[in-house]
């Protein structure tokens, strides 16, 4: 898969995080429609409302943020460094990455 920014993490990195009970913040950057279809528990806050929340989160806080393809994250992670969070990392591949290696059942919203 393509590296999508700077900071990507894997779905099985991920796994690996929530697995071993890691402390992290799991945000997810799409809208509340696909976030209703599907969702791997992370707090939803649409990648058009984040330059709003940035000032609500922890820029010393370990950030993991998806959305459905690892795009609108990877803008997300951009973003967020930019600001000082220099422990924010991108999903690659997103959703459908989670689906199709970690959790084949669940839909893709």
């Amino acid at each position: 898969m393509a590296q999508q920014c700077d900071w990507d993490i894997s779905v099985e990195d991920l796994k690996q995080l929530k697995d071993e009970g890691t402390t992290f913040q799991l945000i997810d950057v799409r809208e509340p429609g696909e976030y209703e279809v599907s969702e791997i528990g992370g707090e939803l806050i649409p990648l058009g409302t984040l330059p709003e929340r940035i000032e609500s989160l922890d820029p010393d806080a370990h950030i993991v943020v998806h959305c459905k393809s690892g795009g609108r994250s990877a803008h997300a992670v951009k973003l967020l460094r930019a600001h000082g969070f220099t422990n924010t990392w991108n999903v690659q591949g997103g959703l459908i990455a989670w689906i199709g290696q970690i959790d084949p059942d669940l839909p893709l919203g």
